[in-house]
């Protein structure tokens, strides 16, 4: 649950919060990266996944102080080392946000 007291609310907006998109889409792109990991082949020694692109992000509904904010990641395709996903945020079953998400596995720099 999203409590009215986290920093983020107090300018996002004043007298009307409402949680940050960009934070919509991070908290997306951190799910992404643990279900690339947990799913999409082995790593070898040395090898990283590395959030690579959003696509066709689009907000439905704003997620406000109080809401339960759910997110549900789906794995699409993976073609050389990069693997794409689709990602809903979703708040009381009504999506509020989605969007197509791409992770590549690549050797650590």
């Amino acid at each position: 649950m999203l409590s009215f007291n986290e920093p983020f609310f107090q300018g996002h907006f004043p007298g009307k919060p409402i949680f940050p998109g960009v934070l919509i889409l991070e908290a997306m792109a951190q799910a992404t990266g643990i279900l690339a990991f947990k799913s999409v082949g082995k790593l070898e020694p040395g090898e990283l996944y590395y959030f690579a692109a959003i696509d066709g992000a689009r907000f439905k509904r704003p997620v406000l102080p109080g809401d339960q904010m759910v997110l549900e990641v789906e794995f699409i395709k993976e073609r050389r080392g990069v693997a794409r996903f689709k990602g809903v945020a979703k708040v009381d079953g009504e999506i509020a946000c989605e969007a197509e998400m791409m992770c590549a596995r690549r050797r650590e720099v």
